[in-house]
């Protein structure tokens, strides 16, 4: 990590007193001294009916505070650089200012960044922490592409500012999708995966012993980007003879595919409407490519975060097929339980 800095924010909450432009310049030079930092100048404004803002500048960065008497709030931000730490601040400051509760928010200014979680609420946030950005750009056919090195779980995809695969993990679930469909089924001669730009179901069905895999992926962008900084999730897909690439749409590729050609299929795509309804679209053509006794399984999200769609997708293959399973496995990167539904082409 490239420390640059150390910052305390304190908002005080249930101040009663409005204290005076002379004691927020005494408690300045308080913090000052027990910080061992210099004051080079304090810049003020007094508001009028009330308020009041103060600026100090610091040689080793700045101090401030910022009053808002009327709701009985009292702000206080502190930044320094190098070794000295701002939470020195803490202690004068809680003695001096009389309050019924203070929200202190410390951390370190440095290359580390934070990734919001695409499925935080307004009262559970929660992020990833980002040690670098490898890649960030917008494909030719507009998926908006990142590769980030997650302090946490290793580099890792994402489209559309949704997680995809992070190589810590990525094994449980290529694993999970790919064993959902061999426990109905341990057919393994021939597979089609639909989507799955990050190479690991690929992988994972050549390595169950599969000899011909028909892999159909819409964005040769994505699979560019994992190739390059997600090697250990792709495996050398180049150099392995049993997988062929299609690429663009999935569904207009498998219009000239024979019938009952796949003893397994692998939707591998969005757990949203949107592709639920595109699967809906082509089930037909699905069932028609699929052998009878084979499987299909699609990734459908994760039951508590988004419960709909995996009741949709679920409906889906049960209204096609007559039957579907669902499997789970939790993967640490999605800080959730993820689910797969098999069904069996039974005729």
């Amino acid at each position: 990590m490239k420390k640059v800095g150390e910052h305390v924010t304190i908002d005080f909450l249930g101040v009663k007193k409005d204290y005076s432009p002379d004691f927020y310049n005494k408690v300045i030079h308080k913090i000052a001294k027990k910080a061992k930092i210099e004051v080079l100048n304090i810049s003020e404004k007094i508001f009028k009916p009330q308020g009041y803002t103060c600026l100090a500048l610091l040689a080793e960065s700045h101090m401030s505070f910022h009053t808002f008497p009327e709701k009985g709030i009292i702000s206080f931000d502190f930044f320094t650089c190098g070794k000295i730490s701002p939470t020195s601040a803490l202690d004068v400051l809680k003695s001096e200012i009389k309050h019924d509760r203070a929200v202190v928010r410390s951390f370190d200014r440095s290359n580390k960044g934070v990734y919001e979680d695409l499925y935080s609420t307004p009262g559970h946030k929660k992020y990833y922490i980002v040690a670098d950005a490898l890649e960030n750009f917008v494909s030719k056919v507009g998926q908006h592409i990142e590769i980030l090195k997650l302090e946490e779980f290793g580099n890792a995809l994402f489209i559309d500012s949704e997680l995809q695969v992070a190589e810590k993990d990525e094994k449980k679930y290529s694993g999970q999708f790919v064993n959902s469909a061999l426990n109905l089924s341990k057919d393994n001669s021939s597979a089609a995966i639909i989507g799955g730009g990050d190479g690991g179901v690929a992988r994972e069905l050549s390595s169950k012993g599969f000899d011909l895999i028909d892999w159909y992926e819409l964005d040769p962008e994505v699979v560019r980007v994992c190739q390059k900084h997600l090697p250990k999730v792709c495996g050398d897909l180049k150099a392995n003879n049993k997988v062929k690439t299609y690429w663009g749409d999935a569904f207009e590729s498998i219009k000239k595919v024979k019938d009952a050609k796949y003893d397994k299929i692998f939707v591998d795509l969005n757990d949203d409407q949107f592709c639920i309804n595109l699967a809906a679209k082509n089930m037909k053509a699905l069932k028609r490519i699929l052998k009878p006794g084979g499987v299909i399984t699609a990734q459908v999200g994760c039951l508590s975060k988004k419960p709909k769609q995996v009741k949709n997708w679920t409906e889906l293959l049960e209204s096609n097929f007559g039957n579907a399973k669902l499997s789970e496995i939790f993967i640490p990167s999605f800080d959730c339980r993820w689910n797969f539904a098999s069904s069996s082409h039974n005729k």
